[in-house]
């Protein structure tokens, strides 16, 4: 799995965001620009130590992420989508793109994908749930389908039996 970050702003969501891909074996892509150093302190903190087993690649703008991902299936997350993100069926490798905490994935790019944007349904008028949590949503569903390939499934994880 694949989740990418366009223009990210906030690095506590990044951080946290990058914690979940290393638990799950998630590529995290990042495109700039973006609203911090990717050494930010509140980055690594977010992260803790995780950061250094997270695998990363960065770009320094969208066709640049297009064009080192020929052919990639991209999902893409936004509050104007028509479908759920549980009505579409993701594949192991795809990505699954998430826009600036302010303002998502601009227009222009989503007119041109109309038939991949997925969205995390809401009551009322919220505007949007934290990016951090929405990747984790969209992540899981994504990995259930693929029956959590390669993770661990057993729940023995404590020390005491029960």
């Amino acid at each position: 799995m694949n989740i990418v970050l366009l223009e990210p702003e906030i690095p506590q969501n990044t951080g946290n965001i990058g914690r979940t891909c290393v638990a799950t074996d998630t590529c995290l892509h990042l495109i700039e620009p973006m609203g911090f150093k990717i050494d930010d302190k509140s980055v690594a903190r977010a992260g803790l130590d995780y950061w250094s087993k997270l695998n990363v690649k960065t770009y320094i703008s969208y066709r640049d992420f297009l064009e080192k991902n020929p052919g990639a299936k991209i999902y893409m997350a936004t509050t104007k989508a028509k479908k759920i993100y549980t009505e579409v069926d993701y594949e192991p490798d795809c990505f699954i793109m998430f826009g600036k905490e302010s303002a998502g994935i601009p227009e222009e790019i989503l007119v041109d994908n109309p038939e991949n944007c997925i969205r995390i349904p809401m009551i009322g008028d919220i505007r949007s749930l934290n990016l951090s949590n929405s990747v984790s949503i969209v992540l899981y569903e994504a990995l259930r389908q693929n029956s959590f390939e390669g993770m661990n499934l057993k729940g023995d994880l404590h020390r005491l039996s029960w």
